[in-house]
């Protein structure tokens, strides 16, 4: 999975289960960082969304349910 497909995903599944815009996902979600897998051996990436409390705890919640599917991606 790369960074692109792993963002595409996220704002699919949260427009999809909350409404709003693909927009207003993409900007909340913000960046993926990746981290080398040598110093992150369990999951290679991460998020820090920014935005609403509400909006951002349903991110939350989707990213623990992606990082166990999709621990590793690449750019």
């Amino acid at each position: 999975m790369t960074v692109d497909k792993l963002t595409d995903l996220l704002v699919a599944k949260l427009l999809r289960d909350h409404g709003k815009s693909k927009h207003h996902w993409r900007t909340l979600i913000g960046p993926i960082r990746l981290y080398s897998r040598a110093t992150h051996p369990h999951c290679n990436w991460s998020v820090t969304p920014t935005g609403p409390f509400a909006d951002v705890a349903r991110l939350e919640t989707l990213l623990d349910e992606l990082r166990l599917a999709h621990p590793f991606v690449t750019a």
